[in-house]
């Protein structure tokens, strides 16, 4: 199994991610980090995570229901969002932490972006969803969930 594809903990850059950005391409004739992350990002952004694919994922979470407000999907725990999507299902923003939020934005700038300056205030970070694959958007969205339930569900369902 390749480093990238095991678990590891959220907002923390993939270890081959983090090497390709920085440059360090041992044996490759790939020297500036932009091209670098160009050639990495094609091979890794093959299939892109969906609606649908999130709409599955969160129907399977319990206390999760889906709502359409003013013409955008949420997902919300009670009254609680915790994945949102823009009206034109291209990005997708979601519940994380504050404290944490810049450093998962610097670790992949092109994926991550932050909410518009009215919600900075919340726990709150967006993405281009034509950039996440499917396991990532699971990830993100089963923490995302994980920070709205309470702890004892959290720790029932996922086990920790």
């Amino acid at each position: 199994m390749e480093a990238w594809t095991q678990a590891r903990p959220v907002g923390r850059p993939r270890p081959v991610m983090a090497a390709l950005i920085r440059g360090e391409c041992r044996g490759s004739s790939f020297r500036k980090p932009g091209q670098v992350v160009e050639m990495f990002f094609h091979h890794y952004r093959q299939s892109m995570a969906t609606v649908a694919e999130v709409r599955a994922l969160a129907r399977t979470l319990p206390r999760s229901s889906e709502h359409l407000i003013r013409d955008r999907v949420k997902f919300r725990v009670g009254s609680i969002v915790y994945v949102a999507f823009s009206r034109d299902e291209t990005t997708m923003g979601f519940a994380y932490p504050r404290e944490d939020r810049d450093a998962l934005i610097a670790g992949e700038p092109d994926l991550f972006f932050l909410p518009e300056p009215s919600d900075l205030r919340f726990n709150w970070v967006c993405c281009h969803l034509a950039r996440l694959d499917p396991e990532y958007m699971t990830e993100l969205v089963t923490e995302a969930w994980r920070m709205v339930v309470p702890k004892f569900l959290a720790r029932q369902r996922l086990g920790s």
